[in-house]
């Protein structure tokens, strides 16, 4: 039985919505504690090699068909590894190196609007009027105000750390506006668990290249919770709870998920680590999430109580 059709009831979809920004929010504090005892881009190609095992083994047991057919289904798996898996989570990780997941998580949430912007630029019939555009200067005003050395008080590697964050996140954006054209009739969890493999691969390249080794890796309690949190919890459960909830809801509303992101992990940093979010990130997150209202305004317009959600 496919995942989605547990997902029958307003109460259903909620709680799965809420449970996966609970997921995807305190992935980011995870990482930002597993980052003390992993080199970065080790730790990421280790958890997807391991959570792209379990996606494509869920695909092939519950989707149609799970091995890419064709030039384009392979072309999009490869795009998807390459800027969705690889490029995305190997500036977040390096990225987290410098500052906190909470902050992190508020600069990935420009990643919604960087997709309509790279639509716009990339693709026909889609285009940024006067008003999607002051959207855009909205989210880049927030990236701004958190980056901001003089402003918020961050030292020249928390800037770096910001601008690395923001590189995954257009990574990430730029991913899925080419993977637009590509996309054909492959199972979505199919697609997703060859991304993770290929993109697994590529990151464990660059962790050779830049020279990080597994000696470097401390094994303890921390860091084992840690890699087996993301992999397992927010990597395959994540990601299978994401492809439910696009079934039934659309790209559009899920987009939402990721304003409850840097919530989450503000939430989950103070708890864990003791960090507090600061003023700057918190006025860039209402900038960030103004741009991406104005830029969204019509869905949100159409999207009226849950009656919707279930067609």
């Amino acid at each position: 039985m496919k995942l989605s059709k547990l997902l029958s009831t307003p109460e259903a979809i909620v709680g799965a919505f809420l449970l996966l920004a609970t997921l995807w929010g305190t992935s980011f504090v995870a990482i930002e504690a597993g980052l003390h005892y992993f080199p970065p881009l080790l730790f990421a190609g280790v958890r997807y090699v391991v959570a792209g095992a379990v996606v494509l083994g869920y695909a092939a047991v519950a989707a149609d068909r799970w091995v890419p057919r064709g030039r384009d289904e392979w072309l999009g798996v490869a795009v998807a590894g390459t800027f969705v898996i690889a490029a995305y989570h190997g500036f977040l990780y390096l990225g987290e190196m410098r500052v906190s997941g909470a902050v992190a998580a508020v600069v990935v949430s420009l990643a919604p609007v960087l997709t309509a912007v790279f639509a716009a630029a990339l693709l026909p019939n889609e285009r940024l009027g006067p008003v999607e555009i002051g959207g855009f200067a909205l989210g880049i005003v927030g990236v701004v105000v958190i980056a901001d050395p003089a402003a918020s008080g961050l030292g020249s590697a928390a800037v770096a750390g910001v601008a690395l964050a923001f590189a995954g996140a257009a990574a990430f954006s730029l991913g899925a506006v080419l993977l637009r054209p590509l996309r054909t009739d492959l199972p979505v969890a199919a697609l997703q668990g060859w991304a993770m493999v290929i993109g697994a691969g590529q990151l464990l390249v660059a962790a050779v290249a830049i020279g990080e080794s597994p000696a470097a890796i401390v094994w303890n309690q921390t860091s084992v919770a840690s890699l087996a949190y993301l992999t397992l919890l927010s990597g395959v459960v994540a990601f299978l709870l994401y492809f439910a909830l696009l079934d039934v809801v659309g790209p559009s509303q899920l987009h939402l998920v990721g304003y409850a992101e840097p919530v989450v992990a503000a939430v989950g940093s103070w708890v864990l680590l003791g960090h507090l979010v600061d003023a700057e990130a918190l006025i860039g997150f209402v900038a960030i999430l103004a741009g991406f209202l104005v830029l969204e305004r019509h869905e949100i317009a159409d999207y009226v109580g849950f009656d919707e959600l279930s067609e």
